[in-house]
Order: C-alpha cells, then structure tokens, then sequence
C-alpha cells in the first residue's frame, strides 16, 4: 500500500474511532458492576453506605462528613484536587434506603453540589448501592446511571467503579492491592505502546522501512504528550500522566482541573511546542553530516523522522475542535470572526504544506474532507463550576506567536525533509 493511500486509510479509521470514542449518542446507560465479599452483608453495609467508613477502603474518598442539620445530605471529600489544589467535595443526597428481613441493605443516591463541576453536569446522574445475602458472604453491587456521548467516559467510569469494588473486595479480605492492575500503570502503558507499533507497521508496509516509520511516529507521539506532561508539571498539577490508547495516540492527563484560560492555552499548545524545538537540532544534525562522512544510509532516516515529526504536530495544530490548535485558537481569540479568519489562515498555511511537498489535488481535498469531518465533532461539554481566570493582552500575545512560531516550524521540518528525500 503506498504510503499517502495508508496515511488516508489510517486517518479515516481515526476518526471513525474519534467520533466512537467521543461523540457517539449513547443515550441513558446504567453500568452495573457486582463482586461477591466474604463477609456478613451488615459489616459490608457498615462500610458501604453514604455516612459509613468509605475512607477506609475507597481509592478515592479521603472524607465523609453529614451534612449538618440535613441528615439525608453527606459531603465527600476526593483525593482529586479542585482548581486551587484543595481536595475536590462533592454533596450528595439520599433519595431512597431500604433494609429487608432477608438482610439485604439498598441506597439510592444523586449529586446536588460539586465544588469542580457545574450542577448541569450531573443533571442526568444516579447512584445506588445494594449489599445482599449471599451463601459465601455478601454480593454487593454498584449501579451508576447517565446520559452518555462518546464511549469513552463510559468506559471510563466501568473501569473506576470496577476498581472502587476491587478495592473494597481486598478490603474486607485483607488482600494486598496490586497497582498493577491499573491501566495507567506503566507496565501495561508499555505493553500498549508495543502493540500500537505493531498495528501501526501494516500501514507503512510489512518491512524494515515500514517498521521504522511505524517506530518513528510511535516515538513523536511520545514526545508530543511528553511536552503537555512538561506544561502540566509547570503549572503546578501535583501528577501528570498518559495513557497510550493503540492506533489513536496517547492523552496527556493532568493532575487537577484547569484554573486559567492561559493554562489551557499554554498546555495545549506545548505538545507542538516541544517537538518544535526538535526541528532545528535535527535539521542542523542533518546539515552537519553532509560535510562529513558518513553512510548514505543515515540520511534517510534522520529526513523521515523529521517528516513525521512536522506531520503529526501541523496535524495537531490544525483549528478542530478536539485538536490541540482548536483547543488554544479558542482561548486567544474571544470573537467568533477573528477566530474563523485565524483558522481559515492556518488551514489555508497546511494546505499549502501539502502542495509544496507535492500532494495531488484529491488528497488535498480528502484531507479537507476529513478535517471538515473532525470539526463537527462535538463531546458533551464539561463546564466548571467557577469560570476561568481569562487572558490578558500579554498572555494572548505570547501564546499567539508561540503557536504560529509551532506552525512555522514544524512546516519548515516537513518541507525540508521532503525536498531532500524526493528531489
């Protein structure tokens, strides 16, 4: 398969898997999740119900307070840190418990405070809790009920009330709990690093070449999540962290919500921005060789890792709603005019790359199709419950040119590397 026909079937394939992840209509979904404990349903109850001891076994939960003068309201406290770094609290009510003779024991409940999130976020949001009599102990079983767009969060929760059951299972059996049954663990990070590789390599062809190509744009990914991970360190998130997810890329996480518009900006764009700098260190390695001498062979794969390197970072940089260039055009430009001129430049800038290098005219317009595509993309939006710090003029002016220092850049990288590699 050449090499511009898999570089279009593996961007359709992402963004089939984009609009899966992100934006399918889930609709209403309960997801259920059941362990059985040994031990009587009244101990697990003790330990499971809205005012009991969570903190002594919840992965997450560090406190559980009533609510005073309110008894069917009890306050959370997470380990999870809010905007100022302060553990994040969220106040539930009990809606409905119930105790039967058979020694079952059942909670419903649902959020009516959050000091992160605005109360519209957990509009459609349920929870229950049921401990029932089991010949071994007791089967316990939690439910969390939402209104879900993108498999992804729903997923996402599965795996975190699977981990909270997990952990209350090793609890009660005082069993050790082992981190590396995460999937954020490094281990398994590693391994899922290795297989997109491997499902990366068909796309370039089943050769050394092809297994290089597929090694490289493994290794830009890495850099690029690595420069989002540097931008959250700077910003003071107590953790960063990523999570690799095979043919897609990785998703660089921060460690607490964002406080500024600035931040957003600055994090966003630092992806690019550190594989830019990158691109003058390789091209004055390049430009080194050629008066020294050297195998012919190492040229080439210097030129193609620029190549991918400039690629996938303009790719990034492109003015879509979910991409990183979205993500920070949105936060310079407050207007809605100055913002679609902005992008019409930046893609009118891509394009051109493209031309330049000497793509013909229906891959252009594939790769058009396929951006107009990503930009009707919409993902159930997470609004905060506070509005954030905005920008001020000096702030818009430095992330402004450090963005359009990134397009120049990484433009540069791949119309250097390609005027060598095929002229």
């Amino acid at each position: 398969m050449a090499t511009h026909q898999a570089a279009v079937f593996l961007a359709a394939i992402n963004l089939g898997l984009l609009w899966l992840l992100m934006a399918a209509p889930l609709g209403r979904r309960t997801i259920r999740v059941s362990r059985l404990v040994h031990e009587r349903p009244e101990e697990v109850w003790n330990i499971t119900r809205p005012a009991g001891d969570l903190t002594a076994w919840h992965p997450n939960v560090i406190a559980v307070e009533p609510v005073d003068g309110k008894p069917d309201l009890v306050e959370f406290a997470y380990r999870h840190p809010d905007r100022h770094g302060r553990p994040s609290r969220r106040t539930m009510i009990i809606d409905r418990t119930a105790m039967t003779t058979a020694g079952s024991f059942s909670c419903d409940l649902r959020v009516v405070s959050d000091s992160t999130l605005d109360p519209s976020f957990w509009e459609g949001y349920r929870e229950s809790r049921k401990v029932e009599r089991a010949p071994l102990g007791s089967q316990v079983t939690f439910e969390q009920t939402d209104n879900y767009r993108g498999l992804a969060f729903y997923l996402f929760r599965r795996m975190a009330l699977a981990r909270e059951l997990s952990s209350l299972k090793d609890h009660v059996e005082e069993r050790r709990s082992f981190g590396l049954l995460h999937l954020e663990h490094p281990a398994w990070q590693t391994v899922l690093v290795i297989i997109s590789t491997l499902l990366l390599w068909p796309f370039f062809g089943l050769t050394g070449a092809g297994l290089m190509m597929s090694v490289f744009l493994t290794l830009v990914i890495l850099l690029h999540e690595l420069g989002h991970m540097v931008a959250y360190r700077a910003f003071g998130h107590p953790s960063a962290r990523m999570i690799f997810i095979p043919l897609l890329g990785g998703i660089a996480i921060g460690g607490r919500p964002y406080n500024s518009h600035f931040e957003v900006a600055t994090c966003a764009l630092m992806g690019a921005g550190f594989s830019a700098l990158l691109v003058p260190i390789l091209v004055a390695t390049h430009q080194s060789m050629l008066g020294i001498p050297h195998p012919s062979g190492m040229d080439g794969p210097t030129l193609v890792f620029l190549v991918i390197l400039g690629a996938f970072n303009l790719l990034n940089l492109l003015p879509t709603y979910r991409f990183d260039g979205g993500q920070v055009l949105r936060q310079v430009f407050e207007g809605q005019r100055a913002l679609a001129i902005t992008s019409f430049v930046v893609t009118g800038v891509i394009v051109w790359t493209g031309w330049r290098i000497g793509l013909q005219a229906p891959m252009l317009i594939a790769g058009l199709a396929i951006f107009i595509l990503l930009s009707l993309i919409r993902t159930k939006s997470v609004k905060p419950r506070e509005a954030l710090l905005p920008m001020n003029a000096p702030e818009r002016l430095m992330t402004g040119f450090g963005y359009y220092a990134a397009l120049a850049m990484h433009t540069y990288a791949v119309i250097y590397a390609c005027d060598r590699l095929f002229n």
